[in-house]
């Protein structure tokens, strides 16, 4: 399924800006770009929106006082050159505030953060299998120039390269610009662990581990002595093997 975005900001570079960075991502479509928020509630009341990508300092009403008067409004993802708004916006609960000039990178982690809060709240529907949340739900990761759809469940493990990340799969390695605290960020931390400052791994696929290693398909990471009772914790493991 699409998710439909909506641009509010007025100024004319700054909405050409989120629209570049929203048009190199997959399955997103723009149904609204708006210079002020009396556009934009018209929007609202003619399109399904699911994300909004808004401005604060705008004519007639802020973006914030918009978002208040709103009784059911989409997630928002505000974009502004002001820092000072910041509280008051995750007041609101915002996903993300981004200060301007935005960059992809930068973006591409609020949509990560967007989606993570999607799944999150999609997971609590009545008669909704947490399984195929874990199955379904993914993160965009860029390589080189194009930006890659990710399935969490696919991911092995993390391996960290300095100033890049590679991302371990059963069907290739994806070799990313980020960092392993950036990465860690993204993942939901009842699936994912950081075992090593090298190693961030699935807990679903380990499939042996002794005191200083875990074991995926065959691999072995190695357990750093900093993240060894923390590790232990997450294995149920207790004093046992781990604490040897």
């Amino acid at each position: 399924m699409k998710t439909n975005c909506l641009i509010v900001d007025d100024e004319p570079l700054a909405r050409e800006l989120i629209r570049n960075h929203i048009q190199k991502l997959d399955n997103f479509e723009i149904v609204g770009e708006c210079g002020d928020a009396m556009k934009a509630l018209e929007v609202l009341r003619n399109h399904k929106v699911d994300l909004m990508f808004m401005d604060i300092q705008m004519p007639q009403i802020t973006g914030i006082e918009f978002l208040k008067t709103l009784k059911h409004p989409p997630q928002v993802i505000i974009t502004t050159a002001y820092r000072e708004y910041a509280l008051e916006g995750f007041e609101l609960d915002v996903v993300d505030y981004l200060l301007k000039p935005i960059t992809f990178e930068r973006f591409l982690k609020a949509v990560n953060k967007y989606f993570q809060v999607s799944t999150d709240n999609f997971g609590s529907v009545e008669n909704y299998s947490p399984v195929n949340k874990n199955d379904e739900a993914f993160i965009y990761v860029k390589e080189n120039k194009k930006v890659l759809k990710l399935h969490l469940n696919d991911i092995l493990y993390i391996e960290g390269l300095s100033e890049y990340v590679k991302i371990h799969t059963p069907e290739k390695r994806i070799v990313t610009k980020t960092s392993m605290t950036s990465m860690e960020e993204k993942l939901p931390d009842n699936d994912f662990m950081r075992i090593h400052k090298s190693y961030i791994v699935s807990l679903r696929k380990i499939e042996a581990f002794t005191s200083t290693s875990i074991e995926i398909e065959g691999k072995g990471l190695p357990i750093g002595r900093s993240f060894k009772n923390r590790v232990a914790q997450a294995l149920h493991a207790g004093n046992s093997v781990l604490a040897n």
